[in-house]
């Protein structure tokens, strides 16, 4: 018998879900358009301040891994739990929640991945460094092509370790955030 994937382990996971690349497709945006309609559908738009596609498949040009990664701002006075449960009941996996964040993953399944791919980030206004991130790389496209050759060189060592593939980008994700920041203020 099958475990579910609330069963499984880091490791088990890993092994099921390895981290791949690919060449950046056109596609990314058509998906990332449809569960935007999706969201705008199910959650009440009086409690949503922002919706933004992030991650590696909204930088222009680069290989990426071809998962979707959202980011919903709800306003201030929003409960966050209130907005998971209406996300749960509408098939994504609450996979981290602290009382500022939560995460889920769509597309993920017993038997791997779906041929559409979701992570949502669920936060507050201001907690948005991916969209500065994002936005920077989008206007530096040499720093982008960097980043695609550091996530080239991790890809295949960290296959089945994403806390380390995550870990060892980090240097140069949080350097060219605050950069971002810098540059997006003046």
């Amino acid at each position: 018998m099958k475990k579910t994937l609330s069963e499984m382990t880091n490791e088990e996971l890993w092994q099921l879900f390895p981290i791949f690349l690919t060449e950046h497709r056109a596609e990314w945006e058509i998906w990332y358009d449809e569960e935007l309609k999706v969201l705008e559908k199910i959650l009440p738009a009086r409690k949503v301040e922002r919706i933004s596609h992030i991650g590696s498949t909204a930088i222009k040009d680069i290989w990426a891994k071809p998962i979707i990664d959202m980011l919903v701002e709800v306003k201030n006075d929003c409960d966050l739990h209130t907005v998971r449960d209406i996300l749960t009941d509408n098939g994504y996996i609450c996979m981290t929640e602290t009382t500022e964040r939560i995460s889920f993953n769509k597309g993920y399944t017993e038997n791997g991945f779906a041929e559409k791919v979701y992570h949502l980030h669920l936060r507050y206004p201001g907690d948005a460094d991916e969209v500065y991130f994002r936005d920077y790389l989008n206007e530096n496209p040499h720093l982008a092509k960097q980043y695609e050759e550091l996530k080239l060189h991790l890809w295949k060592r960290y296959e089945h370790d994403r806390d380390g593939y995550t870990e060892k980008k980090s240097d140069f994700v949080r350097s060219s955030t605050l950069s971002a920041i810098i540059f997006f203020s003046r």
